[in-house]
């Protein structure tokens, strides 16, 4: 596997793969099996695989854990290796945005107004920033992003429909711990009391998709199905439940077809998140 630091050596590496079918993965590291599993996925989608590691400023804000963000890169690279991994992208962030850099790439509209896009102001601005400028770099065929970002997953599919970017977009499935837990790189962060209160996010899911089973269509009702599993759950601090269509994250007050059930707390420092999409079949309505 080559590692390469710098843009020349990035351009000049993906030069050399020529007309390939690329699978790129864009991360920002301290990997787990979620991540290998999309590793995995855009191997068998391509010919040669390329994968960031890149912790990206701009989808902090204030008083987010950008510096404290786990990080382990001779453990990732390694992983890497024995996943079989083309090429791996590590570069600074004065490698990536280099003095004088001054293009941002904006979203609007009902992708990022709800969710993490309502509670991490200019959040999604940054991912759609790192993401085009990657993409403009590697250059890849297809590209894998992980679904348990769901809102992140339909941003960046927009962002390449809207500027023509020419990549295929593939969700990969959300890993899950034994217990249930999504897996994520901030899991390593929180305490072995703290991840048996984190399950509160899962639980929240499932009587959110419980509700719908039974036969339960106004969106509200769901929502606060799932509000309230995370409001009485010992050690969770709410961010959000929100129930939406899955294809547009559009509020909507009855519930058909693929539905969004998403959630994000807090437990302890660790802010989390997860979700579940729920299919309605026309013969249940």
């Amino acid at each position: 596997m080559r590692v390469v630091r710098n843009v020349p050596d990035l351009v000049s590496a993906r030069k050399e793969m020529g007309a390939q079918r690329i699978g790129f993965v864009p991360t920002m590291g301290f990997l787990h099996e979620g991540h290998l599993s999309l590793v995995d996925l855009a191997a068998k989608l391509a010919n040669r695989v390329v994968v960031s590691i890149f912790v990206n400023p701009l989808q902090f804000g204030p008083g987010e854990d950008l510096e404290t963000y786990p990080r382990d890169e001779r453990g990732d690279l390694e992983k890497l290796r024995r996943r079989g991994v083309d090429l791996a992208f590590v570069p600074s962030a004065e490698e990536f945005y280099p003095p004088g850099a001054a293009t941002r790439v904006h979203v609007e509209g009902p992708l990022t107004q709800r969710l993490c896009g309502a509670t991490r102001p200019g959040h999604f601005d940054g991912v759609a920033t790192v993401v085009t400028r990657l993409f403009s770099l590697v250059r890849p065929t297809v590209a894998v992003f992980g679904q348990k970002d769901f809102q992140q997953l339909q941003i960046v599919r927009r962002v390449n429909e809207d500027l023509g970017l020419g990549v295929h977009i593939v969700g990969g499935p959300i890993v899950r711990e034994p217990s249930g837990l999504a897996m994520s790189s901030r899991n390593a962060r929180l305490s072995p009391e703290e991840k048996t209160q984190a399950l509160a996010l899962t639980r929240a899911l499932d009587e959110g998709a419980n509700a719908i089973v039974r036969g339960e269509r106004r969106a509200e009702m769901v929502r606060m199905a799932m509000s309230r599993i995370l409001e009485e759950s010992p050690g969770i601090s709410p961010v959000y439940a929100d129930v939406l269509r899955a294809s547009d994250l559009a509020v909507v007050p009855q519930l058909e077809g693929e539905v969004l059930l998403a959630v994000a707390a807090r437990v302890g420092v660790t802010r989390l998140i997860d979700n579940r999409v729920v299919t309605i079949e026309q013969s249940q309505s």
